[in-house]
């Protein structure tokens, strides 16, 4: 006979209880709307400085990943100019831009993920991972040091990087504090050092296009673009939810075939 450690039960008992955990996912939603609501309601912010990017057509302006449409989405990947891949989580999220990248472009949206790598690096690296979403280089730019996922070895010296909303402690002299296993496992994914890998942030911006002025409207990093990660939301609906003891995914390219 077969047996599970799990709790089981009656059909009428998994909808009783079923029932009752569909009223907090009904509240759940409706908070999510209401979030939703006052991000739409937070002040715009004027953006005068002039940012410029490589992209596949060429040079341009925050202005013109707008491509015509009033409203721009930025997910801040990690890919810096010293790394030979991008990040493996940022990779993860990535995966699900394709198909959304479409509907949002018609529907008055831009999606772009922008990062510090040049140009040439980004494109190869777009190929492996057989995307099709548009990806720009801020390589010579401080679009990602002003949005606050770009830090530097001074920053982190003098305790002035400010990340997810607030100022984070002094960093103390490398070597002298080991890094945790993920930030090793990760900096060697990308063909670099834990100090280095880390000095890039993930994180997403949004920004809106009114009568040729761009404004900023909305950032969100850490834990705040797990939404995004289209892997979870599917895991935390499974029988056993995420089920981790150790950072478990790859780049798709990387998992065992079979």
């Amino acid at each position: 006979m077969a047996t599970t450690k799990s709790r089981t039960g009656t059909r009428q008992e998994w909808l009783t209880a079923r029932l009752e955990l569909l009223k907090d996912e009904k509240e759940l939603t409706r908070r999510s709307d209401e979030l939703a609501r006052r991000r739409q309601e937070l002040p715009w912010v004027r953006i005068d400085k002039e940012y410029r990017f490589e992209t596949e057509e060429g040079s341009a302006s925050l202005a013109d990943l707008f491509r015509g449409r009033s409203q721009l989405l930025v997910y801040h990947f990690m890919f810096g100019p010293d790394y030979t891949a991008g990040c493996p989580a940022c990779s993860a999220i990535a995966d699900g831009f394709n198909g959304s990248a479409v509907h949002l472009a018609n529907h008055d949206v831009m999606l772009w993920a922008v990062s510090r790598a040049p140009l040439a690096k980004l494109q190869g690296y777009k190929r492996r991972m057989g995307w099709t979403f548009p990806w720009a280089s801020s390589f010579d730019s401080d679009f990602n040091a002003d949005f606050h996922v770009r830090v530097t070895k001074e920053q982190e010296r003098a305790g002035l990087v400010e990340y997810n909303y607030q100022r984070e402690p002094a960093s103390p002299p490398e070597g002298a504090v080991a890094p945790p296993e993920g930030v090793v496992l990760f900096a060697s994914m990308t063909g670099t050092d834990p100090a280095t890998y880390v000095r890039e942030r993930p994180g997403m911006s949004a920004f809106a296009l009114e009568d040729g002025v761009v404004y900023h409207t909305y950032s969100a990093f850490a834990r705040g673009v797990d939404v995004l990660w289209s892997t979870y939301q599917w895991l935390d609906r499974a029988p056993k939810g995420r089920n981790e003891k150790d950072l478990w995914w790859r780049r798709h390219d990387e998992y065992p075939t079979g």
